[in-house]
């Protein structure tokens, strides 16, 4: 006989499992409505032309694509970011801006899985329509940060890398590059830290090599670790655009320091993100020890919107995958053990004494309490075993001469103490035993 198993790359998520997603959600969710974000949704499968508008005909090669029963060429979403700069612009005329979002949701890529990657996963996602200015990067940040602090990870955990894609394109245009080979130059660049010099292999197969003074002030640009060795680099080429981003940097820096997240961020020039859709400010969040692949990215997409076809917007977001922020947590103990237990664990006599223990269950039930029971009538013994095993507080014994007396008996499975209540008064009883 056959034996079916998921598909790979696809995860299971028993009771316990799901409960630890489950957790980290909540938390998610919680933060983000701190920040005063508002949750959408959206389909989880969209036009396959909708990804190649974002991110070119290339993509289809990660994609789960196919052709539908109405001749439509669709796809299972591999991310939320054109889905949302497609729901906001459709509509961005009467939303009030800033536009703050927020999702948690399933996505979906055909690649070769790795540690924290799989083919199908899940984000959180958040955005900021409609805000042209650092502030959107200020208050994404903080909310990322945030949103890694309430697990309590600290600063000795994780750290953001701040980089620009603008200030890149700004410098290599004043060494003399144009559009595209700058272009080129950013994918070595993105490629760097792994591939070391290699990373430049494409940019000679295409354009010859990179002139030796211009690598090396790439490579240099590469190390810069603060604002003032910005500063001190840039401030002597008398370039306006430059002067000007250092100023938008100063801004943003400036706003993190107000905000006490100065410990959490680093000027750190080699994140340029991969995804040529980012205009400005990227960022991404990793793990202190470097043992696992990014946390969390993002960045600023100006331009995107206007590439979906709606009015332009500006954009700035982040995400972060739920596989490796568990892994993160689970590294540092502080994925908690989530207990699945009952409240209360009803013992019952017999058959004649099932009514009136049924009546109590639905009551407690009713008023919000988690309550189990044995669904077949089993000995008295094995009943309290099963009250002890399930974790639950208090047991209630509905034998028969509680009933005759018209109680029930109320057990604190701790101490083992009991006390006997009328059975009209169970809800009221259990809800005070439990707060005391």
């Amino acid at each position: 006989m056959a034996t079916f198993q998921s598909l790979p790359g696809f995860r299971e998520f028993y009771p316990d499992a799901l409960a630890c997603r489950n957790f980290i959600f909540r938390v998610w969710r919680q933060t983000a409505n701190i920040y005063g974000f508002s949750e959408y949704d959206a389909p989880v499968l969209e036009p396959l032309d909708l990804y190649k508008a974002k991110s070119g005909d290339e993509i289809e090669a990660q994609l789960f694509s196919f052709t539908d029963k109405g001749g439509r060429e669709v796809a299972l979403r591999p991310e939320m970011t054109p889905t949302v700069g497609r729901m906001v612009g459709a509509k961005a005329n009467a939303l009030k801006r800033p536009i703050k979002w927020f999702s948690i949701a399933e996505f979906y890529r055909y690649e070769r899985m790795q540690k924290g990657r799989g083919r199908c996963f899940n984000q959180f996602n958040a955005d900021i329509f409609g805000e042209a200015g650092t502030e959107a990067e200020i208050e994404l940040i903080a909310l990322l940060a945030q949103c890694l602090n309430a697990f309590g990870l600290t600063e000795e955990d994780f750290y953001v890398r701040l980089s620009d894609r603008n200030l890149w394109f700004y410098y290599l245009g004043a060494l003399g590059l144009d559009e595209t080979r700058i272009r080129a130059v950013l994918v070595a660049v993105d490629r760097y830290e792994k591939y070391g010099d290699d990373a430049f292999k494409a940019y000679t197969e295409e354009f010859g090599a990179l002139d030796e003074s211009i690598k090396a002030k790439v490579l240099a640009f590469l190390q810069i670790k603060s604002l003032s060795a910005l500063e001190e680099t840039l401030g002597g080429l008398g370039d306006d655009q430059l002067t000007e981003r250092l100023a938008d940097w100063r801004k943003l820096l400036g706003g993190i320091e107000a905000m006490g997240l100065t410990k959490y961020v680093e000027v750190d020039l080699g994140v340029v993100r991969g995804l040529a859709y980012y205009t400005g400010f990227v960022f991404e969040a990793f793990d202190r020890k470097g043992e696992l692949r990014a946390i969390a990215g993002g960045g600023r997409y100006d331009h995107l919107v206007e590439k979906l076809g709606s009015p332009a917007l500006p954009a700035v977001g982040f995400a972060i995958g739920d596989m490796t922020f568990a892994l993160l947590l689970e590294q540092r103990g502080l994925m908690p053990d989530m207990v699945q237990a009952s409240d209360v664990y009803c013992v019952i006599g017999g058959a004649e004494e099932r009514p009136a223990a049924f009546a109590g269950i639905q009551s407690l039930r009713a008023a919000g309490y988690r309550v189990d029971y044995p669904m077949k009538e089993v000995a008295f013994g094995k009943q309290f075993k099963a009250a002890n095993e399930s974790g639950a507080k208090l047991a209630l014994i509905y034998g028969g001469d509680e009933l005759a007396k018209g109680v029930v008996k109320i057990r604190d499975l701790a101490d083992r103490s009991e006390r006997e209540v009328p059975l009209d008064e169970i809800v009221p009883a259990v809800r005070d035993t439990l707060q005391a």
